[in-house]
């Protein structure tokens, strides 16, 4: 996979909102080629946001690359939104923008959360996917989302014990409760700290090898990481709004259609057992392991076979 390069950043051709119940207004861009095979990308989280880079995964000179901001994320409005924002919000959100921007089917590239929504998008609307590209698989389980809280400080006790230690001992027992109540708080004096300690555990976790002290990059400072926790910490809360349809027990939608599932085998966020059992349950997908990274998608090994997957989809989707 280290020849497969990330492609240059493709200039935005086209960008506009598109208004949505719940007062949502989301932001959306187009790049590559205007006639190309249609690639939609989505973005984690939640509330993670799209970004030039995320652009870089796909072939301009191949691709119609379209992404866009999920509710509350991003340029989206309004910002850090959880009114009238479940999953199946944004399936509907997915199916609007196809059909506003009048493509057929596209292929569907989604990483971690993005992955969650990828599923449960092509299980609602499998005639309008061509193929999936999935990496860092999040299933939106019960279990996954205890993990998350309490499991991926075994392999990064500093962060964890962060994590923890920033709420008050009496609170401790209830970490996610905890969250919820100070990120929805609307007083910045509460929800801002909070939001930027759930951002700083998470970005620590996200890599094979630890993040530098200080724990949140710029791009998850302020805003950023508001969205990013509230946003989790909302769709954590409601069992990802997944309970009455879980990915797995429903796949037999789209096992008809080609993925490719690129997984760090050190990934702590998500671990590589999630990714095994759906491909497991999903025989006509390829599980890529990648043997010296994590979670996120711009470590090497996973970049250079994330752009090997959406070069190999163009022969197969």
């Amino acid at each position: 996979m280290s020849g497969h390069r990330p492609f240059p950043t493709a200039p935005v051709a086209a960008c506009g909102f598109l208004d949505r119940d719940g007062g949502h207004r989301l932001y959306w861009e187009q790049s590559g080629r205007p006639d190309g095979m249609p690639a939609i990308f989505l973005h984690g989280g939640t509330g993670a946001g799209s970004a030039p880079v995320h652009r870089q995964f796909f072939d301009p000179g191949h691709y119609r690359i379209v992404l866009f901001d999920q509710r509350g994320a991003g340029r989206s409005t309004p910002a850090a939104g959880i009114e009238a924002n479940t999953t199946w919000h944004l399936v509907d959100d997915m199916e609007a923008l196809r059909r506003h921007l009048g493509i057929e089917r596209w292929l569907v590239f989604g990483g971690s959360w993005g992955a969650t929504l990828a599923l449960a998008y092509g299980i609602r609307h499998p005639e309008r996917c061509a193929g999936f590209v999935l990496r860092g698989v999040f299933l939106g389980r019960d279990e996954e989302v205890e993990w998350f809280l309490h499991g991926m400080g075994r392999f990064f006790p500093e962060a964890g014990r962060a994590f923890a230690e920033f709420l008050p001992a009496a609170e401790r027992g209830d970490l996610l409760g905890a969250y919820h109540a100070r990120l929805t708080d609307p007083d910045p004096d509460r929800h801002q700290p909070a939001a930027l300690a759930w951002a700083a555990y998470e970005t620590a976790c996200s890599t094979l090898l630890p993040a530098p002290a200080g724990g949140v990059p710029l791009a998850l400072s302020g805003a950023a990481a508001l969205s990013l926790a509230r946003l989790s910490a909302h769709y954590f809360r409601h069992r990802l709004f997944l309970a009455a349809s879980p990915l797995l027990e429903n796949l037999a939608a789209i096992r008809h259609l080609p993925g490719i599932i690129v997984q760090g085998r050190y990934d702590v966020v998500c671990p590589i057992a999630t990714a095994e059992a759906l491909h497991r349950a999903w025989p006509g997908s390829e599980l890529v392991v990648v043997p010296d990274a994590g979670h996120s998608a711009f470590e090497p090994g996973i970049r250079a076979a994330l752009v090997a997957a959406t070069e190999r989809m163009k022969r197969v989707a």
